[in-house]
């Protein structure tokens, strides 16, 4: 049986909903529940801290990208929780203006397909009675969606609390907490968004700070009380398929974006995980059927990877004989160089003529979809995929053949087509700007 379970949303980013949301887990945690989280879209490093938080892995569920069948297999990963935390992602009804499989990605599409109620995380410096016209008009946009209350973020006074609740008094909404400014709680941000959890040697302590903070200035018993479900799809398995029996999987800090959801369907189709870390100078296992590297920060290691000379060597070698796929930070590592943001050029590993630059950052990002023009490893093959990108490279220079065609979430094609390369061994190298979340299921995919 699910859970009930709650969505914590904001009108917008940086609200201070992922530090709410850990808070919220830590605090129910250290009260003895079991807290499942989940975040709606894409995102790899805030489902890490959940995770932390949680003591249970925290799994994103993707309206634009997945079927109402595979949301709700992935929602079983509640099993056996008291409650479900659920994070959205930028503002609640932020999404494409195309719909995908279920919706159009916003966080308002899961919180109704799942039945969970919203509480909304409110950044109310520069405003007081205003922030209930700005809850009210969330409250009211999406009929069949709850907004059951509020969070009040950096109250500057006692003076300024009194005025934002009468406001909230006004407009029906209940106030589940207000929050004073305090900076000792924020987490450390970079380009892409927070530091990742694994490189934060406080995080323990931060989370305890969180939870602390959140049990001192919330109601956890209204909080946990106003939390519901509604019946869900019929799960259905649809999972990404394995792209090899034996794995080597790229891991450490600059190699850290993959989606627990992929992970899991690869070892439920019984493939072995080989982790091996290029930071460290390791090569993939050799007695793996294919390599894959991730996305993550190559940008912020690249001297260290120009340096990685086993890992560049045996990785050549691999190359020769079995496939090699890599996805955005992965798909750079691949290339011949990279030009860091101080304009210095390291080398990369040379398996494909893809030249990228961090000098002059240009940022892309949104949904993907991709029809692949070669086949990928294993049952990815050539059939339609769903995916995201984000990153701030600028290429230089994509010679190789392209992989797919891409276009984003209303039609449009996409410069950013990935490259291949085959090996005269009979291996083949590509790499793609995007991350693969789930094969197209075929709505609205024409083949």
């Amino acid at each position: 049986m699910m859970p009930p379970g709650l969505l914590i949303s904001a009108p917008a980013s940086g609200t201070g909903k992922t530090t709410v949301t850990l808070g919220l887990i830590a605090a129910l945690r250290a009260r003895g529940l079991v807290v499942q989280p989940f975040k709606c879209g894409p995102d790899y490093i805030d489902p890490a801290f959940h995770a932390a938080a949680a003591g249970r892995a925290s799994v994103n569920l993707d309206s634009w990208a997945m079927a109402p069948g595979r949301i709700a297999a992935l929602a079983g990963a509640a099993a056996g929780a008291d409650l479900v935390i659920a994070e959205g992602s930028m503002g609640l009804f932020d999404g494409v203006a195309r719909a995908g499989e279920t919706g159009t990605g916003a966080s308002a599409d899961i919180a109704a397909r799942m039945g969970w109620p919203v509480i909304a995380v409110l950044d109310v410096s520069g405003q007081a009675q205003t922030a209930a016209a700005v809850a009210a008009g969330l409250a009211a946009f999406r009929p069949g969606l709850r907004v059951a209350g509020v969070i009040l973020n950096k109250v500057a006074s006692p003076r300024h609390e009194a005025l934002v609740r009468l406001g909230m008094q006004a407009a029906g909404l209940p106030v589940f907490g207000v929050l004073p400014r305090r900076a000792a709680v924020a987490l450390p941000e970079r380009h892409l968004g927070l530091v990742q959890a694994e490189e934060l040697p406080r995080l323990s302590a931060i989370l305890s700070e969180a939870a602390a903070f959140v049990a001192e200035h919330c109601d956890l018993e209204a909080i946990r009380a106003a939390a519901g479900a509604a019946p869900v799809a019929t799960p259905s398995a649809a999972p990404v398929p394995a792209p090899g029996a034996r794995i080597a999987l790229a891991r450490d800090a600059a190699f850290s974006f993959v989606y627990p959801h992929l992970l899991s369907d690869w070892h439920a189709q019984g493939a072995t995980i080989l982790p091996f870390s290029p930071l460290a100078d390791q090569a993939p296992d050799p007695s793996a059927t294919v390599c894959w590297l991730p996305g993550g920060y190559p940008e912020l290691h690249a001297g260290r990877l120009a340096a990685a000379e086993r890992f560049r060597a045996g990785l050549t070698e691999f190359a020769r004989t079995r496939p090699v796929h890599g996805e955005c930070g992965g798909y750079m590592a691949l290339g011949a160089g990279l030009v860091a943001a101080d304009g210095t050029r390291h080398r990369m590993a040379g398996l494909l003529g893809l030249e990228t630059s961090f000098a002059k950052r240009r940022m892309h990002l949104g949904y993907r979809l991709a029809r692949p023009l070669h086949p990928l490893p294993g049952p990815l093959a050539t059939q339609p995929l769903r995916g995201h990108e984000f990153h701030y490279a600028t290429i230089l220079a994509q010679p190789d053949a392209p992989l797919a065609r891409v276009e984003d979430a209303n039609g449009a094609p996409v410069a950013e087509t990935g490259s291949i390369r085959q090996a005269s061994g009979g291996g083949q190298v590509s790499g793609t700007f995007f991350h693969l979340i789930a094969p197209a299921s075929g709505a609205g995919v024409e083949q």
